[in-house]
Formats: C-alpha cells, sequence, structure tokens
C-alpha cells in the first residue's frame, strides 16, 4: 500500500495526475479541468477519479507530490499582502532604482517593473553593517524605532513585513535583532529577513527576493493548510511534498517558509521527466519541449542535467526582455517559457496580419471546441479543425469537441477577414505558433552553448505530441521523442525528484587570498543546516548527499561561472585545481579563455539531497505490440504536403510494443495527447515505450 506515490500539477487550464506503484511500475493517468477559483477542488476531484482506475482508495497513498501556481499567479495579478519593506537607512529605494538599467534603450515609453511594496510603504532603518561584516561604529541598530514602526504598520493594515539590510549576506545579526523587534511589536506581522531567504550579494535582486517571498506567504500558508484538510477529509494520511523551481522536493514547511522558491514548481517537474525520460533512452543531452493550455516551455537538457540558473524574472512587462520583471535570485531549471498553448487565442491585429497568443482562453471559458462559453478560436480549436484531435475521444471520451462551433469561430475571426477556407486558416493559427515556438527554443538553445540540429526534441504536454514533429523540423532537429502518458508528464516528473534544498553564501574573495578557514566553515555549516532538514523531512542521515559549487569569475567582470566542487576541506594547494575547473568551465561556455588576470569567488553553494526515485514505468502494450493491430482506422487531417485534407492513419498508443513500426502520415491517441506525424517520417517505439519519430528534413517534405 505505502508503494503507492501521486503526482499532482496544476496548469493554467487541465490538472494533471499520476498514481505510481514504486514496487511494479504500474501507474495510471488523470485529466481534470482546473478549477481557478479554488484549486484545491480540482486535486480533490482528480485524485478520486484516478485512484477509481487504479481500483485504489485514497488511503492506500503514501505520497503526494504537488506543483503548483500559486505563487507566480498571486505575483503577476498582485493578490499578495500588503506588504512593508524595512532597509538600510539612505536605501529604501533601492527596490525601485534597481541597476538603473534600460532594457530596451530605444523605447520612449519603457515601462519598468512596479515594485511588490509602495513608496510609502518602505522604511530606511538606522543601522548599518559594512562588507565586511562588522557595524559601522555609532551606527547600531535602533531597536526602539524598529518597534515603534511595527506596531504602527499593525495598526495600519499590514501584514507582512520584509527585511533587508545592506551587506547582510556577510554578517546577518541586524536582520535577525530587527525581526524579533518587529515580532516582540507585532506578533500577528509575518516577517522575512533577506540572510534567511538569500543570503547573497547583490543588494537589489536580495531585496527583491525578500519582499516576494512574505508577499504571497500567507496565501501560501492558506492554500497549503486548506489543501492539507481537504485530504485528510478524503482519507489521506500520507506525506504531501511540493515540487520546488530546482526541481527538488520540500515539505509542506519548508514551502511555507520560503514560499518564493516554488515559483516554477509545476515546469520543473517536466525537465525532470525528460531527463529521467531521456536517459532511460539513451539520450543525455535533448531538448525538452512542454505545450500546455496556456504556455509552452523549452529546456535543455545537457550531460544527463537540466541547465540550473540562479536567477530569473517574474511578470515581465516585455515577455522575452531581460530586465523588465522582478528579479528572483533562487535556484531554477533553466528554460524559456513563451504564452503559446492550447488555449492560445488567434487573432487578426490593425495591420490585418494573422496572431496568435500570448492571450490565453484557459479553462475558464477555455477554447471555443469545449462548448464552456469560449467564442474566440483558439490553437485547439485549429488542431480540431485539422482532424488532428478527435471529438469524440478528447480525454479518453471524457469531454466531447464542438466541431461546428470550432469552424464557426475560425471561420469568422479568421477566415472570413482574410478571404480564405476554414482549414487554411486553421493550418495559419498551427504554423505560427510552431514557428513561434522553434524560435524561441533556438534562440534558448544557441545561447547555452547547444545546437538545436544535434538535439533530439522530447515532447510532452497536452499540446506538445500535437505540434511537436512540426516544431522539430523547424529546428532542423534529427529526431522527435514523445513518451507513454506524455499529457500528464509534469506529473510524472514529480515522481523522479529527490528531497533536497540548497544552501548559499556569499564571501567575495580572490583564490590567491582566500581565507579558507572561513570556507571550509561556510561549507560545513550549510550541509549540516542541509543534513538537519532532511532528517526532519524523513530523510536517513546516511543517505543525505552534498554537492558543492562556487560562482567564480575573472577579476573585473559583473558575472560568474557555476564551478562544481570536490567535497572535503579546501586547502591553499587547492588553489591551482580550482583556477583549473574554472577555466575548464569558462571554455565550455565561451570556447576560449579569459584575460591573464587573478580569479575570485563571489558565492559559494551547496545541494543537499535525498536518494533520488528510481522511476520506470511499466508500459506493457495490450495486444501483440504491433502497429497492424494498433491501427484504430482513418481520419481525414491536414498534411500540406498532400495537398490539405487526406486520410491519415490512427494509432492506438496503448497497443504499441517495444519494435513496433510504421511511417507517417500519421495521427497516435492516447487519452491525454496526440501525438501528429508528418509524411515520410519513420516511427519506432523504443525499449521504453517511447515513440521515436525520425524527423524529414524540410527540403525532402
Amino acid at each position: 500500500m505505502a508503494s503507492l506515490r501521486a503526482g499532482v500539477d496544476i496548469g493554467g487550464t487541465f490538472t494533471d495526475l499520476i498514481v505510481y506503484d514504486d514496487a511494479s511500475g504500474a501507474f495510471v493517468v488523470g485529466k481534470t479541468l482546473s478549477t481557478p477559483d479554488e484549486p484545491s477542488r480540482a486535486i480533490e476531484t482528480g485524485l478520486a477519479e484516478t485512484l477509481a482506475q487504479a481500483e485504489q482508495p485514497i488511503g492506500a497513498l503514501g505520497q503526494i507530490i504537488h506543483g503548483t501556481t500559486l505563487v507566480t499567479n498571486a505575483l503577476i495579478e498582485r493578490k499578495g499582502a500588503p506588504t512593508a519593506l524595512l532597509a538600510t537607512e539612505g536605501f529604501r529605494d533601492s527596490l525601485e532604482i534597481g541597476r538603473e538599467h534600460r532594457y530596451d534603450l530605444y523605447d520612449l515609453q519603457l515601462e519598468m517593473p512596479t515594485p511588490l511594496v509602495p513608496r510609502y510603504l518602505r522604511f530606511g532603518v538606522p543601522g548599518r553593517t559594512l562588507a565586511d561584516g562588522s557595524t559601522l561604529e555609532g551606527h547600531d541598530l535602533d531597536e526602539a524605532y524598529v518597534e515603534r514602526l511595527a506596531r504602527e504598520l499593525d495598526a495600519a493594515g499590514v501584514e507582512a513585513v520584509a527585511i533587508a539590510f545592506l551587506n547582510s549576506f556577510a554578517n546577518p545579526e541586524l536582520e535577525r535583532r530587527a525581526r524579533e523587534a518587529v515580532q516582540r511589536a507585532a506578533p500577528n506581522l509575518r516577517v522575512s529577513i533577506s540572510s534567511d531567504v538569500v543570503p547573497e550579494i547583490r543588494e537589489y535582486e536580495r531585496t527583491s527576493t525578500t519582499v516576494a517571498n512574505v508577499y504571497v506567504q500567507a496565501r501560501v500558508e492558506r492554500y497549503l493548510h486548506d489543501l492539507e484538510e481537504r485530504l485528510a477529509r478524503a482519507g489521506f494520511a500520507g506525506s504531501l511534498l511540493l515540487m520546488l523551481s530546482s526541481g527538488a522536493l520540500a515539505t509542506v514547511e519548508t514551502a511555507a517558509r520560503f514560499p518564493v522558491r516554488l515559483l516554477e514548481s509545476g515546469p520543473a517537474g517536466g525537465a525532470l521527466a525528460a531527463t529521467a525520460f531521456g536517459k532511460a533512452a539513451g539520450y543525455d543531452s535533448l531538448l525538452s519541449f512542454d505545450m500546455g493550455g496556456t504556455t509552452a516551455k523549452f529546456a535543455v537538457i545537457d550531460r544527463g542535467e537540466p541547465l540550473l540558473a540562479h536567477g530569473f524574472e517574474v511578470d515581465r512587462r516585455y515577455r522575452f526582455k531581460k530586465g523588465s520583471g522582478l528579479p528572483i535570485n533562487l535556484p531554477v531549471i533553466e528554460m524559456i517559457e513563451i504564452g503559446a498553448g492550447g488555449g492560445s487565442i488567434a487573432r487578426i491585429d490593425a495591420l490585418g496580419l494573422l496572431k496568435v497568443g500570448p492571450d490565453s482562453a484557459g479553462a475558464d471559458p477555455g477554447p471555443v471546441c469545449y462548448d464552456r462559453g469560449g467564442t474566440q478560436p483558439t490553437v485547439t480549436d485549429a488542431d480540431l479543425v485539422l482532424g488532428y484531435l478527435d471529438p469524440g475521444f478528447f480525454l479518453g471520451g471524457a469531454m466531447s469537441l464542438d466541431v461546428a462551433g470550432a469552424r464557426e469561430a475560425i471561420g469568422r475571426v479568421i477566415a472570413e477577414p482574410l478571404g480564405i477556407g476554414i482549414e487554411e486558416a486553421a493550418w495559419g493559427i498551427h504554423q505560427i505558433v510552431n514557428e513561434g515556438m522553434a524560435g524561441a527554443a533556438r534562440v534558448h538553445t544557441l545561447e547555452r552553448g547547444g545546437d538545436p540540429r544535434r538535439l533530439p526534441v522530447f515532447a510532452f504536454g497536452g499540446a506538445g505530441p500535437v505540434h511537436g514533429y512540426r516544431v522539430a523540423a523547424a529546428l532542423g532537429s534529427p529526431r522527435l521523442i514523445v513518451p507513454s502518458g506524455a499529457g500528464v508528464m509534469s506529473a510524472i516528473g514529480f515522481l523522479a525528484a529527490p528531497i533536497a534544498f540548497d544552501f548559499t553564501r556569499s564571501f567575495p574573495s580572490r583564490l590567491d587570498t582566500l581565507d579558507w578557514a572561513r570556507v571550509n566553515g561556510l561549507f560545513a555549516e550549510m550541509e549540516e543546516e542541509g543534513a538537519t532538514l532532511l532528517r526532519e523531512a524523513g530523510v536517513p542521515g546516511r543517505e543525505v548527499t552534498h554537492r558543492r559549487a562556487a560562482e567564480m569569475r575573472y577579476v573585473g567582470q559583473g558575472h560568474e561561472v557555476r564551478v562544481p566542487l570536490p567535497p572535503g576541506p579546501l586547502t591553499p594547494a587547492g588553489a591551482g585545481a580550482l583556477r583549473e575547473a574554472f577555466e575548464a568551465e569558462y571554455i565550455r561556455l565561451y570556447g576560449r579563455l579569459g584575460p591573464p588576470v587573478a580569479v575570485e569567488a563571489i558565492t559559494w553553494r551547496v545541494v543537499s539531497s535525498g536518494p533520488r526515485p528510481d522511476l520506470r514505468l511499466s508500459t506493457a502494450p495490450a495486444g501483440s505490440g504491433d502497429a497492424a493491430s494498433a491501427r484504430k482506422g482513418t481520419r481525414r487531417a491536414y498534411m500540406p504536403e498532400q495537398g490539405g485534407m487526406t486520410d491519415v492513419p490512427v494509432y492506438d498508443r496503448y497497443r504499441l510494443g517495444p519494435g513496433a513500426a510504421f511511417t507517417g502520415p500519421a495521427i497516435v491517441e492516447e487519452r491525454e495527447s496526440t501525438t501528429v506525424i508528418g509524411p515520410g517520417a519513420a516511427v519506432t517505439v523504443d525499449a521504453e515505450g517511447n515513440l521515436a519519430v525520425e524527423v524529414q528534413e524540410p527540403h525532402a517534405r
């Protein structure tokens, strides 16, 4: 019984679920419409339906792993708690000044991100920590001022306080004393201090991250408390874990303390799934492509690991312009996300051009074909009109699609104004989305030193397999990989994540003058904190591992390179090896060495982790497993290489076993997703149950 685990991913349109048996590898998946007004309701409904397929009660679950967009939505929609900021005297405006960087030099109407804390709630506090961690003489913290201010803020209806003092990464004492003063004077106020949330150099990013953390904390705590109560009433007695943006798992208590780490929790699961399934199929490097109802996400998987970034932005004014959003300095699986999903709305712009997205119909009302009140044509409507989706088999037949409604909407909004046929208009919608996604993926991959022409595309999500073949062809990718259960792959990825947490300490120093004892002390402190946190989460001490890294750069540079470090004490004798490791990573990223100057380390990192689960799904097909027995019939579908609408073979994914082979054009259906394959492409089912599609060169089609 305890071997059963569930993964639950709440997306903008659908909530995806998987119930998995660790002992046997057997699994069942589910998908239900999200309930934005009360997200936990979709979880309860979806679990009940999915467990019914498995013929198991909810009490049989030993663990539920959950990813959510709650934090992202709260920041974008500005639905957090009224928050105040306590900063070092003279620095209260650093949150608004930022780095004084114009992300677009030529935009005279430039919009900068609006701080989460308005200026009238930002306060300078007497007290000054210097860069070496000492307190400036005569400038100790004025605790009486902090207490008086806390009482006034509480009386004025403020609910949360962020404390971010200058140089607190070097010495957190003043921040901790300020927190104690606030809690003495106003116990009801929630407080986050930057030396707990992100003890790193760079004041603006550290302050922005701390503010975001406390801004959403009450909302996340309420949600998690409600979810735990709802699950308990339903009979769940196991453990609830949350997926973090870094691809690790955390307990409810840790997630409630650091809710900002949940920002990209759902997409992280997809990248983990691509990593695990790619490794099993023999692909250590690939391009993860996740297309759902509202967005599409791409992530580069390099040498068996997703790329990690230690900073990203949320609520960008301009989606593709770095610097136009609120900076968050926390680890996240590096990916690019664009407004292209099944619910993306198509329209004719003022110039008479066809545009698609980023606006989405979401789950409510959803695409026109959902027949829930939608009136604007979407990508899903186009895919339905093109014959790629079976109107009677959507979600395995649990939801019928309105073909006539989709045709009417595309005809009214797109085809008639452009003077073209409905199928041609639908194909235009389909291809514009494909080209937009391929363009974003190409830039993202090249910027990270990869070549999209060499990387297989691993497609999943409800809409990813529908569009994966054309996206891979546009990228020049040699192969498309579509796993079984592709429609709920992010939820599946949750099951492959370890319980883990990362720790950071900024201590800038040149390697040739480094205080080795202090650095070893920082590593020992972080590893002890990690071991304690994981023991509290139920991970035996003998199973905890620690990975070290340092952010290093040439003296005078403005940005760092992350360099893995070996375990054990660091000594002066190892300074040369550290520089060699830095230079090796520098060459890998940039193709050459930098100037002949000293190297310095800025930030030291530790990732403490429990064991990674061994996720191997049992995907034995029904019947003989060959292509002939899996063929369901044919359906009229749009293939431009064959002149438009043509009869296309349709295959039952559940009857395709390892070794099955066929040639495109083809449509392969499973309950939660549909794979569309172009003419001439060779398709085989590999030993892991994945569809492996050899993508045809564009000139050959």
